[in-house]
């Protein structure tokens, strides 16, 4: 575990913000290759790619603002320099991001679908180099255990994000970010092939739903569960995404595709 890249005086780099940058450059790239391959306005899915971006940032911070019980005791933390520091909750991102996307691409032309078929690879990468930066910083830590895979969180610079020092933990990190790795390989070998639209995206809800709904049981949540009941709200989250995404792969439903924008690059 690393919090602090660099650190001279009381100047640092975090290494989460160096991960969080580098991760979304490299999907940022994938999705431009993707975009060229598909014929798309490059342009604009880059432009599209930005705008998510900060969605996303936004999304994360305010669902984590919304369920953390400790900013409804002390409101005025929402304004804090840890709160700007903090990864916020990936749903609330993805969910932002989502939206955001739909409205831009039917603003511009895109086809919904093909465009989010691009997107998928460049999320599932960005999200495998994010969950490193995670790691680094100490946040999103699981449960106890002692399997011989177990880590332990001995930097005190870690305290800042509430990791228990020195107790054996589950890389739940490490988890998603392997998990993926191999969700991205997939969807880009599928992507690069001809496909349904909607069928990549969907693929993707649909994998990392699995893959967050199993996670979250090994997470430890200081979070409140608005809904109450064994399920956590991220779990009822991957249930309704997955759902979604077994209909865009499956299903003969399709959402309407306005025409594709100028073959601009």
């Amino acid at each position: 575990m690393l919090p602090k890249l660099i650190s001279i005086g009381s100047f640092y780099l975090p290494t989460y913000g160096v991960l969080v940058a580098l991760a979304f450059l490299a999907a940022l790239w994938l999705v431009s290759r993707l975009a060229r391959a598909a014929g798309l306005n490059s342009e604009a899915v880059v432009n599209l790619g930005v705008y998510c971006a900060l969605a996303g940032i936004v999304g994360a911070k305010v669902l984590m603002i919304v369920l953390d019980p400790e900013f409804r005791e002390h409101p005025m933390e929402v304004f804090s320099l840890s709160t700007l520091q903090s990864a916020g909750i990936f749903y609330g991102g993805l969910i932002a991001a989502l939206f955001t996307a739909y409205f831009y691409m039917r603003k511009h032309g895109l086809p919904v679908l093909a465009t989010a078929d691009i997107f998928a690879p460049g999320v599932a990468l960005g999200h495998a180099i994010g969950r490193l930066g995670c790691f680094a910083a100490g946040c999103c830590w699981g449960k106890p255990t002692h399997l011989p895979w177990a880590v332990t969180f001995t930097n005190p610079d870690a305290r800042s994000v509430g990791v228990p020092l020195g107790v054996p933990l589950h890389p739940t990190q490490l988890y998603e970010s392997f998990s993926e790795i191999l969700i991205c390989a997939v969807l880009y070998s599928l992507a690069r092939r001809r496909h349904k639209p909607g069928s990549v995206i969907g693929l993707y809800l649909l994998l990392y739903g699995i893959v967050r709904f199993a996670v979250e049981f090994l997470r430890e949540h200081d979070e409140s569960n608005p809904l109450g009941g064994p399920l956590s709200l991220e779990q009822w989250i991957s249930v309704f995404l997955a759902l979604f995404g077994v209909w865009l792969v499956f299903g003969k439903s399709r959402l309407p595709e306005p025409a594709a924008a100028v073959n601009a690059r």
